[in-house]
């Protein structure tokens, strides 16, 4: 009898302490929720796929009201469904944190891999979804329907194809290629901070603060990675104007070595970094957060109007500064004993003074000097005024402020080769510049820079045509390139130029025939050739470009049959098989177009021998590889079932 009681009162309290967990996970999830509907704004590389998840969020809403006030006890099963729910939907909130607050270069550069993250919150939702105990839950008819739809929909997200940006990615890669120096990479840069809204100060200091938490959270490991992300956060900085920043990584300093001393090796503690600029602190200050930074960084910074803490993104109770007076001591001390110089304290300010005020003076006497009568005048104008637009983002406004895009347009159709050299590369230069595109292309000057692309001296027709990518930015001079007959001179300048020249054609190219019409009028124009001869000359280093541009051309009906040759399979495949990891990619890439669009190119790629190479590719092989070999072999399973 007491036993029987004993166990009656054991089932009650469990059933008691499964009720009071089920309420507290229904509570934790609708605490999930509540802080995802009120993250402010995404990345924009994953802003649509992170609106489409939290929206996910608010379709669970009227289950948890549901749920929320829930009279019977939640049977065992239920409890274990909840707790599915709310990890998978921690999974998520974490993904959606990253897309919100992460460094948006790395979500750019690491984009495939993000993308897969995404897919696989999807399956994990997909799964929780499988089996909801709607009966024990007590769940409506009516929110039973609305849970049916919703596991439709995630398992289509699930097995949702690539939504790569090609652009973005062919961006990425360029601007990572060795030749730093080029005016066209600048251009690329430009458009890459464009479309990473990283052109404001505000916007880079967050970055900069999202990539110091990077390199933390990653101690040194994938090194090379971070390096990149920090090399073009720097460029980026440069376009806008901005002091560089020296991020030092765990056993590989970033540091420059003026400011190691004979140190080079030498990793400085993260807690003595900044975390806004990431620099050794020569002046630590306390904000109202707790958190310590650089004195003039951290007052930049409110002088933005903020009044958060950068690093925490919380609100400051209020904007007084104290000296960490202990943490300077540390600092110096281990400078001290590590022979390391602390760095001068930034004062560009009024550097940036001086030279902006000489530049004003010196700029309008030079766009005078272009309509001069005596041609050497005009040679040194224009010369001069090709070197200030390369320097800075000023002086391309101040050029174009005082009037001098107009005469330099007309001299692109002066006699003079030197003339026209500098002319182009001038208008090069000032079209980094969003408004000078603008202005450039008003002006009438794509016909005329197409005819230097045509006739010009060996280095103009290079600086014509990174000219011509860098106004190709705005997509309605893509089409007026294409009708002014800029397509042929450009796929000329692809076979037969030099090796600056190749490429700049290739990005111009590549550019241009993200336009249906200009795909069209680069196959007649003959493009295909040169393309599959870059293929062939692995000394130019282009296999990449030339496979970019061809998966834009097998977009189009005609690019298809141009290119669908059993030649071209065979090269594809050997790729695929002994190519670096990008080239696999890239070839993978071509190939799932091509077959998606006609099952004898499958068959021909199986000839080769593309099956086993599709399955060493989809173990060993980048993310967005993996996912092109599993698409191929959906496609070979098909067409073996006909």
């Amino acid at each position: 009898m007491e036993e029987t009681e004993e166990r009656e009162g054991n089932a009650e309290q469990e059933e008691e302490e499964e009720e009071c967990d089920a309420v507290a996970v229904v509570g934790e999830i609708q605490h999930v929720i509540e802080s995802v509907v009120q993250v402010g704004e995404y990345r924009r590389t994953q802003r649509k796929e992170s609106h489409v998840l939290a929206r996910r969020f608010k379709h669970i809403l009227p289950l948890m009201e549901d749920l929320r006030d829930l009279q019977n006890p939640v049977p065992q099963n239920g409890v274990v469904w909840l707790r599915n729910l709310r990890d998978a939907l921690l999974l998520a909130k974490e993904l959606l944190k990253l897309c919100s607050q992460g460094s948006k270069i790395h979500l750019a550069l690491e984009g495939e891999a993000v993308m897969i993250k995404f897919q696989k919150v999807y399956e994990k939702l997909s799964q929780a979804f499988d089996g909801v105990p709607c009966d024990e839950l007590g769940i409506s008819d009516e929110v039973k329907e609305q849970l049916e739809l919703m596991h439709v929909q995630l398992r289509r997200a699930r097995r949702r194809t690539d939504t790569q940006d090609i652009e973005l990615a062919m961006d990425m890669m360029v601007v990572f290629s060795d030749d730093h120096d080029r005016n066209a990479d600048s251009a690329i840069v430009e458009r890459l901070a464009i479309k990473l809204e990283l052109r404001s100060f505000e916007d880079l200091e967050v970055e900069t603060v999202a990539v110091g938490n990077l390199v933390r959270e990653r101690k040194g490991q994938q090194a090379e990675s971070t390096q990149k992300i920090i090399g073009l956060l720097n460029r980026f900085k440069r376009v806008a104007g901005m002091e560089e920043t020296a991020i030092v990584l765990d056993g590989d300093p970033a540091m420059p070595n003026k400011m190691l001393g004979r140190s080079t090796s030498l990793v400085i503690p993260h807690e003595f970094l900044c975390p806004i600029t990431l620099e050794i602190m020569t002046d630590p200050v306390i904000v109202a957060s707790g958190q310590t930074y650089e004195r003039e960084s951290i007052e930049k910074w409110f002088k933005s109007n903020h009044k958060t803490c950068p690093k925490t993104r919380q609100p400051l109770e209020h904007l007084q500064l104290a000296p960490n007076c202990a943490l300077k001591n540390l600092i110096v001390e281990w400078c001290e004993n590590n022979n390391f110089k602390l760095p001068k304290i930034y004062t560009s300010s009024c550097q940036e003074g001086s030279s902006s005020t000489e530049n004003q003076e010196e700029i309008p006497s030079l766009v005078e000097s272009l309509g001069s009568i005596n041609l050497e005048h005009q040679r040194k104008a224009v010369e001069r005024i090709r070197m200030l637009s390369k320097e800075n983002p000023e002086n391309r406004v101040l050029v174009a402020e005082h009037g001098g895009i107009p005469p330099l347009v007309q001299l692109l159709s002066y006699p003079d080769s030197k003339i026209k050299e500098h002319a182009v590369t001038a208008l090069l230069n000032l079209s980094i510049d969003e408004d000078n595109k603008k202005l450039i292309s008003q002006e009438g000057a794509i016909p005329a820079i197409i005819e230097v692309l045509e006739n010009g001296s060996i280095v103009a027709k290079e600086n014509s045509a990174a000219a011509l990518f860098s106004l190709s930015m705005i997509d309605e001079n893509k089409e007026i390139v294409g009708i002014s007959n800029g397509i042929q001179p450009l796929v000329n300048l692809l076979q037969n130029g030099t090796v600056r020249g190749k490429k700049d054609a290739a990005t111009a190219l590549f550019s241009l025939s993200l336009n249906n019409a200009n795909k069209d009028r680069a196959i007649r124009a003959g493009i295909v050739t040169p393309l599959l001869e870059l293929l062939q000359d692995t000394n130019l280093g282009m296999i990449d470009e030339a496979l970019s541009i061809l998966l834009l051309l097998v977009l189009n009906p005609e690019g298809r049959q141009e290119i669908g040759h059993l030649s071209f399979i065979e090269i594809l495949v050997g790729f695929i098989r002994e190519g670096t990891p990008k080239n696999k990619e890239c070839a993978a890439s071509v190939l799932l177009e091509l077959c998606s669009s006609n099952s004898s190119f499958t068959l021909a790629a199986l000839q080769f021998g593309v099956y086993d190479h599709l399955i060493q590719m989809k173990q060993t092989g980048t993310n967005r590889a993996q996912r092109k070999a599993n698409a191929i072999l959906d496609l070979i399973s098909k067409s073996e079932q006909i």
